[in-house]
């Protein structure tokens, strides 16, 4: 079965690499484009994934389209706000959605070690995430940041007012806090790194984006699974990622 893909956010960095890799996918086929300022299509016909890397904005149309034509929907979107999230739940009741701030299959990797040594070593550790991205970037921390702050604090139980963001610090520092530093510079592609600090030593955590391609690579791989899921909510941990031969 081919999957048609509309792109939400075709002209963004995303977006082109969406373009250009997919023809490295057989099984899908390139249906529409939707730049920000222009509508979804009225309809659509045979199986078709929404992948949506735009704004808030651009995410809420994308999501209302999706319910309304039973099509699933994958989104990288980041600053999304509590209704948005709600929405997304509310949408899982009757379509496939997957959303991830981050979809490179390593980078959820280290999700899961992150996990793993924060819930080893709990608050006894002062934890930090730093993440370096390139100068254009506009949010700060980055999602995949936040997202590795949130791993942390569930993985030691801890509710969200723990994180930090990227507040300036001033005094010691409060037990159990998980801090946040920003770098932006150059052409980055991402970097992200999760420390977990005790009397002595210290255990580092470290992805390094080479190139941008990774999460482009990723969304694909993520459209052609959920295509053939059920309607509900999914993770990244939920993909199957076909071996490489």
């Amino acid at each position: 079965m081919s999957v048609g893909v509309i792109i939400v956010g075709a002209a963004g960095r995303m977006g082109q690499a969406l373009q250009r890799l997919m023809a490295d996918y057989p099984d899908l086929h390139h249906f529409a484009n939707i730049e920000l300022e222009s509508s979804l299509p009225n309809s659509a016909a045979g199986a078709i994934v929404v992948v949506d890397f735009s704004s808030p904005a651009g995410f809420r149309r994308a999501l209302s389209w999706c319910v309304e034509h039973k099509c699933p929907l994958v989104s990288g979107t980041t600053g999304l706000g509590e209704d948005d999230e709600r929405a997304l739940r509310q949408a899982a009741g009757s379509i496939p959605v997957l959303w991830s701030a981050n979809m490179s299959r390593g980078i959820n990797v280290m999700f899961q070690g992150v996990q793993a040594v924060a819930s080893r070593l709990g608050t006894d550790a002062d934890a930090e995430v730093l993440e370096t991205h390139h100068r254009n970037k506009l949010d700060a921390p980055s999602g995949t940041a936040l997202a590795l702050g949130q791993c942390i604090a569930n993985a030691r139980g801890q509710s969200d007012d723990v994180l930090s963001g990227n507040a300036s610090r001033s005094g010691a520092r409060k037990a159990g806090e998980i801090g946040f530093a920003v770098r932006r510079g150059g052409d980055i592609a991402g970097e992200h790194s999760a420390t977990f600090y005790l009397d002595g030593e210290c255990v580092e955590i470290t992805h390094r984006a080479t190139s941008r391609d990774i999460f482009a690579r990723g969304a694909l791989q993520v459209v052609a699974w959920i295509a053939d899921q059920h309607p509900g909510c999914y993770q990244m941990a939920d993909v199957h990622f076909p071996n490489p031969e």
